[in-house]
């Protein structure tokens, strides 16, 4: 079972890893490569945790399989500082905190490895193993503090919903590591002295059992999981905003279909020549939400207040179910459809016009809201009963698309 954990974990992180170092249309985002080294570093530490592997290694050199483990996590720990701070500082800057931080890294870990040869070498030496430990936690503790005061104070400042999701999973890492740090504290510190208040525990049988195996193995484990799910969500989250983006925006522009039908039929001037990006459903739906604009624009003069005033009293009788945009966007089909069929039956201008939408003016310049305004004004323009009352005749939809 715990094999099947933390190699399944290894997996998910080295394939997270070459998702980052994928190659791109543009140039690689900054923070790609710390990213990569991240992922790849967390892999390979939970692969030193999982049993198999720990027993074989250890069938070689006892324990070795703690300072692979150990030193990945410093690794890790470091590429997610380089990672902010290449995200959060100047380049110059981010390279040269980098540096220092890589300086002590190779220090830490040489150390390190120099007290685990002499733990061996003395029979396993508390001492040895004290030193050593002290050195991988006053690192990994100082790496962690940093990185949880500059994730929490990204987390509320971040735009992007994503980012701030993703930024406070990872502050949540960043306590399971706190308490792992603690943990290890508790457990080292008395052995400098030749005391030990935390018993050595037998291999874990799973990740609770037995119950020191929840701060040693599961609660690094987590936090390792949980910073790597909080830095990878905003990229992740991408492709999916832009396929669901492209979606909506596709079903935009047919569900827009008929309204710019009697728009164009009505004032063909609207129609704008260009085919550039025809095949991109963002740029058609730009043109079609402009083009039906303009339109609008353009039956100024047949916009009736009395059309407008009949509509607003028959949308006062519906029910309370109905929203207030809901209520605006029948108003305006009415007031639409009865300025096409004056303008398309030659009908004369009126002489006082009806009010633009409210909202119209705040709305500029915001294609998702503008988008959505219509789309209710379509609805209602083919399907509402109280346009199709208002307005008296419609042109059938079949003959739309024969104009």
């Amino acid at each position: 079972m715990m094999n099947l954990i933390f190699l399944g974990m290894a997996v998910v992180l080295l394939l997270a890893a070459l998702y980052w170092a994928r190659r791109r249309r543009g140039p690689r985002p900054a923070g790609t490569w710390a990213m990569c080294a991240l992922l790849t570093a967390f892999a390979l530490a939970f692969v030193s945790y999982a049993p198999a592997l720990t027993t074989a290694m250890e069938t070689v050199v006892p324990h070795v399989a703690r300072l692979f483990s150990n030193s990945f996590t410093l690794a890790a720990a470091t590429s997610v500082l380089a990672f902010l701070f290449q995200m959060n500082l100047e380049p110059d800057e981010a390279r040269r905190r980098i540096r220092r931080r890589l300086v002590f890294l190779v220090t830490a870990v040489s150390a390190m490895v120099m007290f685990f040869a002499l733990e061996q070498w003395n029979d396993g030496s508390p001492q040895m193993y004290a030193l050593y430990m002290l050195i991988y936690i006053s690192y990994l503790g100082v790496t962690v503090r940093d990185f949880l005061q500059q994730t929490w104070t990204q987390a509320k400042s971040a735009r992007r919903r994503s980012q701030r999701i993703g930024l406070r999973i990872t502050v949540a890492g960043c306590l399971l590591a706190m308490l792992y740090i603690a943990y290890k504290v508790v457990k080292v510190a008395p052995l400098s002295i030749g005391m030990q208040l935390v018993a050595e525990r037998p291999r874990c049988s799973s990740p609770v059992t037995p119950a020191t195996c929840a701060f040693s193995v599961t609660a690094p484990a987590l936090a390792v999981l949980l910073i790597t799910i909080g830095l990878t969500l905003p990229a992740a989250m991408w492709p999916i905003r832009q396929l669901l983006r492209h979606r909506w925006e596709a079903r935009s522009v047919e569900a827009l279909k008929e309204l710019w039908s009697e728009m164009s039929r009505a004032t063909p001037e609207i129609v704008l020549p260009t085919e550039a990006g025809r095949d991109e459903t963002d740029f058609l739906l730009h043109r079609r939400v402009i083009e039906i604009n303009d339109g609008i624009l353009a039956l100024r003069p047949y916009r009736s207040v009395a059309v407008q005033q009949a509509a607003t009293e028959a949308v006062a009788a519906l029910d309370g179910n109905a929203s207030p945009s809901t209520r605006a966007a029948i108003v305006e089909a009415a007031v639409l459809s009865s300025a096409v069929l004056a303008k398309t039956s030659g009908g004369q201008a009126c002489s006082v016009q009806a009010p633009p939408a409210p909202g119209t003016n705040t709305r500029a310049d915001d294609l998702w809201a503008e988008t959505e305004w219509l789309l209710q004004v379509a609805r209602a323009y083919a399907d509402s009963d109280i346009v199709r009352a208002v307005t008296g005749t419609r042109i059938p939809t079949q003959a739309l698309w024969k104009a």
